[in-house]
């Protein structure tokens, strides 16, 4: 197969694959990777693999594609091939929750500077970079990394990267606490598929209106949560999105925990973690488990309610994911409370003050917890984060988290 008749057949699968004929798609372009003797044309088709599979949840699909397109790339000599291969390996490892590897490939592609594709896929590695920084619950450095692609964005007027970058920011403000800032960002993605989505692949509406309905929630506003997830739901089921499903279900799952009706949750919990296990989202099936935890304490089944937390916590200790550690140490403070045993009470209070300490967690100014309510948080320019009402009440000459760090002993 030469290249013009290459060009053809991926352009032949993506017509079917935006006409939501997926599979179809699939069997041209996996005869093209069969057949083509063009190694631009591979890398080209197996970029279409990559995010196919990257849709439909196959993870580990993904990333077998992805490392047949690094190996394609070196046998090109290009380094502009080479870049988007580690791009492309980066978010397979992001998807399978592999962050520490994922920053690994992001830098990868940063160090490879000066190519003409690197200019224009910034933007993305900061933005995988930043959700793999949020994975591993390092906020500072995933603020960091968002607020580049955000201007990587900007600059280039990428609207679609924008839009996915808000809905980022939506998750980390969510994670955080500052609920009015976890609705703002994915109401602005909602805005950017409103005036320049028409073109678009309808998962950016659903993205943001799933962001949306997460913020909604968390803010008690359970009848609009209720209808963007709907929604959400709606296009990934049209569209065979697997990993967007599982998502919905557990927003769903979630919202009916806040109207405490855990019989409704609970097989909405189970269809969750069962998409989440065959698609390899390990930092789902931890929010899944947590969920499932909530559920049987409000049925004062405290030792069932155990059982979910140490799966929970094996798989927050395997990922790297302190936040998770730190809700689960929250969770066993409350159960130990009500058991009346004090060993292990205080046990779980030391690791949730180590994890606060260990993330940075608190507000620099009045020393109190970050996350504990929902609370305005407002970040500096090194992206060190504070109260909003600490920074107007006092104000600042400069961050006293870096100032704190830069202090060091004279003697030893």
């Amino acid at each position: 197969m030469g290249q013009d008749q290459t060009k053809q057949q991926i352009e032949k699968g993506l017509h079917l694959y935006q006409s939501n004929q997926t599979e179809k798609a699939l069997q041209v372009w996996m005869r093209v990777l069969e057949k083509s003797a063009d190694p631009a044309g591979r890398f080209r088709v197996l970029g279409c693999l990559i995010t196919a599979h990257a849709e439909m949840g196959r993870y580990k699909d993904m990333l077998k594609f992805a490392v047949v397109q690094i190996d394609t790339a070196r046998e090109l000599e290009d380094p502009n091939y080479l870049t988007e291969g580690y791009l492309n390996l980066a978010r397979s490892n992001e998807k399978l929750c592999e962050f520490q590897k994922t920053i690994s490939y992001c830098k990868t592609c940063l160090n490879m500077q000066g190519t003409t594709v690197s200019l224009q896929l910034n933007g993305q590695v900061s933005l995988s970079m930043g959700n793999a920084f949020l994975g591993l619950s390092i906020f500072q450095k995933a603020l960091e990394c968002f607020e580049k692609a955000l201007r990587y964005a900007h600059n280039n007027d990428d609207k679609m990267l924008e839009c996915r970058v808000c809905c980022s920011l939506g998750n980390f403000y969510a994670q955080i606490k500052d609920y009015e800032k976890a609705l703002f960002f994915p109401c602005k993605a909602a805005e950017l598929v409103n005036d320049y989505g028409a073109g678009w692949s309808l998962k950016y509406r659903a993205m943001s209106q799933y962001h949306m309905a997460v913020a909604y929630r968390k803010l008690g506003r359970l009848a609009d949560a209720m209808n963007c997830c709907e929604e959400s739901m709606k296009i990934a089921l049209q569209h065979g999105d697997r990993p967007l499903q599982a998502l919905c279900l557990l927003c769903f799952a979630d919202i009916h925990l806040s109207r405490r009706d855990v019989q409704t949750a609970f097989p909405r919990y189970d269809s969750a973690m069962s998409i989440m296990t065959e698609i390899g989202n390990r930092l789902g099936q931890i929010q899944v488990l947590l969920g499932v935890a909530k559920c049987w304490m409000i049925q004062k089944e405290l030792d069932k309610a155990l059982e979910s937390i140490e799966k929970a916590q094996e798989l927050a200790e395997g990922l790297g994911n302190k936040l998770g550690l730190l809700k689960l140490h929250c969770l066993c403070e409350r159960i130990y409370r009500t058991k009346g045993q004090q060993r292990e009470l205080r046990d779980h209070v030391v690791k949730f003050h180590e994890c606060v300490e260990e993330m940075e967690l608190y507000c620099g100014m009045c020393g109190e917890s970050i996350g504990e309510k929902n609370n305005q948080l407002q970040a500096l320019p090194c992206s060190h984060f504070f109260h909003l009402k600490c920074l107007q009440t006092n104000g600042t000459r400069g961050c006293p988290n870096c100032r704190r760090l830069s202090v060091k002993p004279g003697y030893v």
